[in-house]
């Protein structure tokens, strides 16, 4: 059972669990992206396991009334075991949710990930006339280019500010000039996208950055957060008028996700405190 303190990061341990939370979230006009907690298997089986496991889940929320999606991690199915291996169970999964009308997005890890998740995504993506979407990393400095490679790619795209600390010949450090690339190439995808626009960000002026290309450019986009940040922000955006999705991670290996969120930001660190000293 997961304690009340990580609760809020972790929307429960089942799959029942993560759709009784995306419901909940429907409530408020917001709908859910569902993850299940894992990654960095080096064998097959843990992969093609997780893999079933989120059929499984693709099924259920197509049979449910909710407004939900499925995100995946190339190295949670396969792609540390071989390309050929992510490939294989990652249409599994989209091909399901093909089968349903389900949404699949496909999460980006490191920069050794970036080429293959690629690839099979713009494959997939076409194959399956975009009913997948890919995140891109706004500190890599390779993604421009990529982001001209994805503008006639059916599907989605999210982008977001990138959390690996990888190196400064392949990315930017400094702050600064993250949030410039990430405007300029929020710009971009509003000038030449047709649609399918992800804002993945807790960053109030990138959020408004997006309204404002939103009313110039007229380009479809929608907003993702993760769950336990800026909730109130997600109601209130989704009260607006905006379409907003939560980003709400589920399973038994919630424990490290969750020291993951207090590291990230201050205010996480304090929530925790509070909530273990019960003040």
């Amino acid at each position: 059972m997961i304690p009340p303190i990580a609760s809020r990061f972790v929307a429960g341990e089942t799959p029942a669990e993560a759709i009784d939370h995306a419901r909940a979230l429907n409530d408020d006009d917001v709908s859910a992206i569902l993850n299940l907690l894992g990654e960095h298997y080096d064998e097959r089986e843990p992969a093609a396991a997780d893999a079933d496991a989120y059929v499984d889940l693709v099924a259920d929320v197509g049979r449910s009334d909710v407004d939900a999606c499925v995100s995946v991690k190339p190295s949670q199915i396969g792609l540390d075991v071989g390309e050929d291996v992510f490939r294989d169970l990652l249409e599994r999964v989209v091909e399901a949710g093909d089968e349903h009308d389900v949404f699949v997005w496909v999460d980006m890890e490191d920069r050794h990930t970036t080429d293959a998740t690629l690839d099979a995504f713009e494959d997939f993506a076409r194959k399956y006339e975009g009913d997948v979407g890919l995140c891109v990393q706004a500190n890599l400095k390779r993604t421009p280019e990529d982001l001209e490679r994805l503008a006639d790619v059916p599907g989605k795209v999210r982008l977001v500010k990138g959390a690996y600390d990888e190196p400064k010949d392949v990315s930017y450090k400094q702050k600064s000039k993250v949030n410039e690339q990430y405007r300029d190439l929020l710009e971009y995808m509003f000038q030449e996208f047709e649609d399918g626009i992800a804002v993945g960000s807790h960053d109030p002026a990138m959020i408004e950055y997006a309204a404002e290309l939103h009313d110039e450019y007229g380009t479809s986009y929608e907003v993702q957060m993760l769950m336990g940040v800026r909730e109130d922000a997600q109601r209130d955006l989704a009260a607006e008028g905006v379409e907003v999705w939560q980003y709400a991670p589920y399973g038994g290996k919630w424990l490290q996700y969750f020291y993951r969120r207090v590291r990230e930001r201050k205010e996480n660190v304090l929530f925790a405190a509070r909530a273990v000293l019960g003040v």
